[in-house]
């Protein structure tokens, strides 16, 4: 059976204000989704619902993968089942040594017992592989690394942990040009080797034609208006999101006609981070 993440009438709130509205999308092994739309219309909110932070409230809808129910599992089971998510603002855990994190990380999703030098076999190569150097796994997690090197180790981290479906929240995002060649280079690797779906939300061009997604989704007003193949995140990347308003005849919702007229994905676009949800 194909690994999927289905989705269905979704509704979600933080903060007692609801972000998303209904929203369904479906996700495959083998998919390498983009998930475009203006700042601030819920696609890190879908994120965050999916791996079940506290935050956000799912007030009504379904989460399945591979017919399971997500919303009754507990944050470590949805990792053990297959789900990763890669922070947008990956946290510093101060007094956690980085190797010990990730090999409890390794053994929690293993139903063998992992020895200390087949992880750090493992870890030697995906290392080399995500360009971190090794003497990095001796310092605390993310404790004082600069965001190129906390986004390699959310990378670094999906590729030991072999999720069925990986969901990246901008992890280009503040990466220099050889960094975000790196990142890409581990997500085409994953996808080709592994066949990992993949969700990923980005506001740069350069990072999709790098990873070439397979189907686009856009999100607006909390749900997704608009599904096709790569020619969707193209043309946003030309034009912006105003077509869609137009040619879907979307009425957009209070504060966001801001963001709907100023955001493109392009390199040139507005930057604009509304930290509260996307």
């Amino acid at each position: 059976m194909m690994d999927t993440l289905k989705i269905k009438d979704l509704h979600v709130s933080v903060e007692d204000k609801e972000i998303l509205k209904g929203l369904n999308l479906t996700i495959q092994k083998g998919e390498k989704v983009a998930l475009l739309g203006p700042n601030g219309h819920g696609k890190s909110t879908l994120l965050n619902a999916i791996m079940g932070n506290p935050r956000y409230k799912v007030t009504s809808g379904s989460i399945l993968l591979n017919g399971e129910d997500v919303l009754s599992m507990k944050v470590d089971e949805r990792s053990r089942k297959g789900l990763f998510l890669a922070f947008q603002n990956p946290v510093e855990i101060p007094g956690v040594i980085s190797a010990d994190f990730y090999k409890n990380a390794l053994q929690e999703h293993s139903e063998k017992r992992i020895s200390l030098y087949q992880f750090y076999k493992v870890l030697d190569n995906v290392s080399k592989e995500v360009k971190i150097p090794f003497e990095m796994f001796n310092r605390a997690l993310n404790d004082g690394f600069s965001g190129g090197e906390k986004k390699r180790n959310e990378i670094l981290q999906m590729m030991l942990l072999n999720p069925k479906i990986a969901m990246l929240d901008e992890i280009d995002s503040g990466l220099d040009v050889d960094a975000i060649n790196t990142v890409s280079e581990c997500i085409n690797k994953e996808y080709k080797e592994k066949g990992t779906g993949f969700l990923i939300i980005s506001h740069y061009a350069r990072l999709f034609e790098l990873i070439k997604p397979t189907r686009s989704a856009v999100i607006i007003n909390g749900r997704v208006v608009l599904e096709g193949g790569p020619e969707v995140y193209k043309r946003i990347d030309k034009e912006g999101y105003e077509w869609i308003k137009d040619e879907l005849s979307i009425s957009l919702e209070n504060e966001n006609e801001k963001a709907m007229n100023q955001v493109s994905i392009g390199v040139c676009a507005t930057k604009e981070i509304i930290k509260n949800g996307k």
